[in-house]
């Protein structure tokens, strides 16, 4: 399981706007700044609704989190 807290600030990194959604341009933004200039708005997108519980495209701190922990079932 992860760490709230340490999800909570990778989710604040994410959320340039701080309005408490992560859109693909900004995904894409923080890629870029942390040395991955291949992943393109699309890509991005596609990150995103993978993990987009309500399809509004967008990824809140609850989607992020549940992401979080479904990876880490997956891995550990």
């Amino acid at each position: 399981m992860a760490d709230i807290e340490a999800a909570r600030k990778a989710f604040e990194r994410y959320d340039l706007n701080g309005d408490g959604q992560i859109t693909a341009a900004e995904y894409k933004s923080v890629m870029a700044q942390l040395g991955d200039p291949y992943v393109t708005e699309p890509v991005a997108q596609a990150v995103i609704n993978a993990h987009d519980a309500n399809g509004d495209g967008l990824l809140t701190f609850d989607e992020f989190w549940a992401a979080q922990n479904k990876d880490g079932e997956k891995t550990g």
